[in-house]
Parts: structure tokens; C-alpha cells; sequence
């Protein structure tokens, strides 16, 4: 039987969508299954602050009643209104290896974000640069992170067929957390140094206080970036309450001089470490055993994601232009303390030349490409 491509909005069929990729990756033994249960509520319209400011549609492609293929279709609203540009999106997109399947799906998301008023479109991203963005184009070294795709190498070939070009490409950077490099070590020194400057974790007790300054800080030292969309406070909430049961708080910094945020450091522990084996279920025993690893501290973390770091643009001058070093070696400290020994840093974009050669300057190396691909409609 012939490929159907179908929109789809029953819970069923949300079930249906988020279980999909197993079939891609039975024989991925690198692959980690997210949560069922955390997927529902990020494609669910009540739960994920992003439809506050964004639509989306959801097409499965089914051959003889098996799902073979999915996308999403979206806007992304404070994106097209911060850029001033009439851009869509495609996400979560999974595919047979199979070019008129993944073709078709395209194309399903191409026609539905051009009725929108769209005359370009640009994916992955699941749903915006904040969450999970690109393809894994190249896989070098190091495993699947928290929050950080993870696609079959043929992607890259289904996605260009279909009249894609590449649009960005994001540096995932692999990081052995060891010893710390001199000349950063005397970059740090020099700062810590400067006057009124306070370098503290955030504060689980008042998680949304530190997450909104985290947000102010991000708001202002990425405003600038290719794909920035700017955190809302109804996404300051949701993130707080996700971070809670996630963070280590000595994976965080939060510098401020004299009272005021200056800068911060995220780090979170790889959570894929503990859910692996879950398949993706949290019931009937996969929350005991979460309980057990992650609220019990049963479970010692080798690896660690450097989500974000960044210092506000008012503090880059003068000595305080070393903050972000400091920063650095504040969570490669305290991680170390903590045991993790490799560590992946960013994304962070190809062309942020000031940024990359800093993270090579402390010793990192490019261990993943994830690539976000354009079309003009």
C-alpha cells in the first residue's frame, strides 16, 4: 500500500507520534528513548507555555496502519516578530530511510506553514533554538546529552533531496573535565579579583528568582545571535519547575557585581544516563527507579551538559571581559568535585568565532554538528 501523510490530533494519535521513533532506532544502541510522558506534554497545547506565542500541526506518515514517519509544522510568533520575517518551522521529525516518505512529509509541512503566510521555512527545531534544534550531521565523539538530538546519519541525505540547504550549523563541544589549562587558570585569577564581584549557585528555595536571572541574562547576551528567540515569563516558570527535579545546583554559578546579575553559568547533569533503560516508561517501576538515582543520589554522573553561559554585555569590558573564563572553571571545579568527566558545551553557532576559539582555548573539541536546514517557499 502507498504512503499516507495525516493530521493528526487525537490522543491516540499523539501516542502514536511520540512512540514512532523506536522504529527508527531499535538497532541505535546510542540512541536514548525520552520520556514518553515529558514528549506528551511538550505537544501538549494547555502544558507547553511555547502555544502562548506559537501554533503547530502534527502529520504522521502511515503504511498499512504503521506509523513510518512524523513532523510537525509550526510558528513560532515572537520569532517572526523579533526577526520581522515570515519564517516557518518543521520539528520532531523522524523518517524511514526512505526519500519520497520523508519528501512527502516535507512538503505536508512546507504546504501548511505557506497557508500561514510563511515564505521560507527552516528545521528542525522541536520548537524553538531553546529546546532540542537539528540534525546529528556529524558524530564524532561522546554520547547523547540532555537535550540534544540525536538522528541517523541518513537524515542528512532524505533532508537535502528534498530541495534543503543547509541554513546553520550548531557545534556540540566534547570536554574531558580534567586538568584546567594555566593560561585560563590566570585569566580566572585576575577576575576574581574585581571588586563587588560575587560568584554564588543558584538557590533551589527561590528557583524561579535565579531562573528569571537567568533569563534577564540570556535575554541580553543572545539577543543578538542568529535564531534567538527571546524566554518568556510563563516559560521562566515552566523551566523552573522542570529544572527543580533535574538540577545540581553546584553545576550552577550566577555572578553578580555589586548586587546586580552579571553573569551565569547552567550546567545540568545527563539525565539520558538515568532514563536509558526506562524505554521511555515511567510506569509501573520507572519512577521508583528514577526516585532511587536521581532523589536519592544513587546514581554518580560521568557526564555533564554546559547549557548556558554568558555574560551580560555591559559586563564584558575592562578585567570583568575574563567573566566568562571564570565562569567556565567555576563549573568545571565543581563538577569535578562531583565526579562527572566528560562534559559537552553549547550548542553554540559555527560563526561565533569569539566564542569557539574560548572554548578551545580551555580545551574543548568539536564532538557533534547538529545542522538546521532552510528552504525558500
Amino acid at each position: 500500500m502507498p504512503t499516507k501523510i495525516r493530521q493528526i490530533d487525537s490522543k491516540a494519535d499523539r501516542k502514536k507520534f511520540v512512540k514512532m521513533p523506536w522504529s527508527v532506532y531499535k538497532h541505535d544502541n546510542k540512541w536514548v528513548p525520552p520520556l514518553l510522558m515529558d514528549r506528551l506534554e511538550t505537544l501538549d497545547t494547555k502544558k507547553n507555555p511555547f502555544f502562548e506565542h506559537g501554533e503547530a500541526a502534527l502529520f504522521l506518515a502511515e503504511r498499512d496502519g504503521l506509523a513510518v514517519g512524523r513532523i510537525t509544522a509550526h510558528l513560532n510568533h515572537l520569532h517572526n516578530e523579533y526577526h520581522n520575517d515570515k519564517t516557518g518551522f518543521f520539528g520532531f521529525f523522524e523518517c524511514e530511510n526512505d526519500k519520497s516518505t520523508a519528501k512527502a512529509l516535507l512538503e505536508t509541512a512546507e504546504d501548511w506553514v505557506k497557508n500561514k503566510g510563511c515564505d521560507k521555512v527552516l528545521g528542525p527545531e522541536s520548537f524553538s533554538t531553546n529546546e532540542e534544534v537539528g540534525i546529528l550531521a556529524e558524530d564524532r565523539e561522546g554520547p547523547q546529552m540532555i537535550m540534544c538530538s540525536h538522528t541517523p546519519p541518513y537524515y542528512v541525505d532524505l533532508i537535502e533531496s528534498a530541495g534543503y540547504e543547509k541554513a546553520k550549523d550548531l557545534y556540540g563541544w566534547f570536554y574531558e573535565i580534567g586538568k584546567i589549562p594555566e593560561a585560563p587558570l590566570q585569566v580566572a585569577e585576575a577576575v576574581e579579583k574585581h571588586p563587588g564581584l560575587v560568584i554564588r549557585h543558584a538557590d533551589p528555595k527561590h528557583m524561579e528568582r535565579d531562573v528569571r536571572i537567568v533569563r534577564d541574562v540570556f535575554n541580553a547576551a543572545w539577543s543578538k545571535n542568529w535564531g534567538y528567540v527571546p524566554w518568556t515569563e510563563s516559560e521562566v516558570v515552566h523551566a523552573a519547575k522542570m529544572m527543580k527535579m533535574i538540577m545540581i545546583k553546584e553545576f550552577t554559578a550566577i555572578a553578580e557585581v555589586d548586587g546586580k546579575p552579571a553573569g551565569i553559568m547552567l550546567a545540568f547533569p545527563n539525565i539520558n544516563e538515568v532514563i536509558k533503560d526506562l524505554d521511555g516508561k515511567l510506569f509501573p517501576t520507572g519512577i521508583l527507579k528514577l526516585v532511587w538515582r536521581l532523589m536519592l543520589g544513587r546514581h554518580k554522573f560521568k557526564g555533564a551538559r554546559l547549557f548556558l553561559l554568558g555574560v551580560k554585555p555591559e559586563f564584558r569590558g575592562s578585567v570583568l571581559g575574563g567573566l566568562s573564563v571564570l565562569l567556565y572553571i567555576w563549573g568545571h571545579r565543581e563538577t569535578l568535585k562531583y565526579g562527572a568527566k566528560i562534559g559537552e558545551l553549547g550548542w553554540t553557532l559555527e560563526d561565533n568565532k569569539k566564542i569557539n576559539m574560548g572554548i578551545e582555548f580551555m580545551g574543548g573539541r568539536i564532538g557533534k554538528v547538529y545542522r538546521i536546514y532552510g528552504k525558500d517557499l
